[in-house]
């Protein structure tokens, strides 16, 4: 008989949330090795309209039981909204968990922060099953490197918290290597949990270099008139933990250069503050787009020259831009604006697939642009190419996806 695995996991197929487009990867390739049930929000991650009045809805994705459930609208630049809408699922999600029978793992990821956890370490205990803990983004480390709230004590807390839910799990999933070293400090490099390191990862095989020539591609350049443009762009979350509010100011330097156009897609908490930087300063080489389709993206995503994969400064160790998989997957050069030692800073220079300045040096992110601007067509494809050969020899999609099979198997 199959185990039963509970993934809680607040998003999920069809959001568009980063998170919620690989954990629903996973949980298709695992339904034939484990009965899976998803505990997940409504999509509304885009502002995706809601149309059900139902607290809890089941569905079906193939063999997978998808329990979706109803949250308040959440405005990202509001903090009361958004924690209205953590502590509601937050309750609903442990709620919704409770009622499943015969559960043999309990999946959690830490989104949302810390309560992500918390919702697996309670479940362990009142389920008596096992508890798998993947954590995406370190918290409170990732809102203390923004300084999200001058409250100390409310950093203090949510550590201890979580530091509870690290050391009860039965295994925790980290996403890069830096990861295990804060997960080993925070724990004084003494009883530290059992933990492994499993990259996340793109579809290799549906993201592929396309030129631009390719008629879809072409005709997104078309549709938005960047045909014959040099395009930096920026594709996923438009949230507060990539220094973006200050980066778009870099679009100043370029004012006077038509070729060059910044393209943001996506959306997130500091977009506004970004389109009225844009508007306010007269920049006129730089387009906002929402999010595109999941079939869509390996097409927008080969209308670029170059990639900006960003963290803000202090994000090392906490988190990793998974954008950096798709760009690779893709074949363009990077433009990474992250700290030395970085799970993603490391994957650049071992794959040559790019050029990495620390973040806040916004004089180096011009240089860099420029640099790139400059460079020989033919080189800045070759660096593409080095990137996405890489990927396919230490990142598949396949190898990522093995790992966690194994894993679940032994639990």
């Amino acid at each position: 008989m199959k185990k039963k695995i509970a993934f809680v996991i607040n998003y999920f197929y069809p959001d568009l949330a980063s998170t919620g487009q690989l954990m629903t990867e996973l949980c298709m390739d695992l339904q034939s090795d484990f009965e899976i049930t998803v505990i997940a929000a409504q999509p509304g991650y885009a502002g995706e309209e809601t149309n059900t009045n139902k607290t809890f809805e089941i569905d079906y994705l193939e063999n997978i039981k998808v329990v979706r459930i109803r949250l308040p609208e959440v405005d990202k630049s509001s903090k009361i909204s958004r924690l209205k809408y953590i502590f509601s699922y937050f309750m609903l999600a442990n709620m919704a968990l409770l009622k499943e029978k015969n559960i043999d793992v309990i999946y959690t990821i830490s989104q949302p922060p810390v309560l992500g956890g918390l919702i697996g370490t309670i479940g362990k205990f009142l389920k008596r099953t096992k508890h798998v803990y993947n954590i995406q983004d370190f918290n409170p480390e990732q809102a203390e490197a923004i300084s999200y709230t001058n409250k100390k004590f409310v950093f203090n807390v949510a550590r201890s918290i979580d530091k509870l839910n690290c050391r009860y799990a039965d295994h925790i999933i980290l996403v890069g290597n830096d990861m295990a070293e804060t997960l080993k400090k925070r724990f004084n490099y003494t009883y530290i949990p059992k933990h492994s390191v499993i990259n996340n990862w793109t579809n290799e095989d549906e993201i592929t270099p396309q030129a631009k020539t390719n008629p879809k591609v072409d005709g997104f350049l078309q549709a938005h008139n960047l045909k014959d443009k040099f395009i930096v762009m920026y594709s996923g979350n438009l949230g507060l933990y990539y220094d973006l509010e200050n980066i778009i100011k870099i679009t100043g330097a370029f004012k006077a250069h038509r070729d060059i156009v910044f393209l943001f897609i996506g959306e997130g908490a500091v977009k506004q503050k970004m389109k009225d930087f844009v508007e306010s300063n007269d920049v006129n080489n730089a387009l906002f787009l929402p999010y595109q389709p999941k079939e869509f993206i390996k097409y927008s995503l080969n209308a670029a020259d170059v990639h900006l994969v960003v963290n803000q400064k202090g994000i090392k160790g906490v988190s990793v831009p998974s954008k950096i998989y798709g760009v690779m997957a893709a074949g363009k050069p990077i433009l990474g604006v992250l700290e030395k030692g970085s799970e993603a800073q490391l994957i650049i220079e071992k794959s040559q697939s790019g050029i990495v300045v620390e973040p806040k040096n916004y004089k180096g992110i011009i240089e860099a642009i420029n640099y790139l601007f400059n460079l020989n067509q033919k080189k800045r494809r070759e660096m593409g190419i080095k990137g996405r050969n890489y990927l396919e020899e230490n990142l598949q999609r396949k190898t990522s996806i093995n790992k966690y099979r194994d894993l679940l198997m032994k639990l």
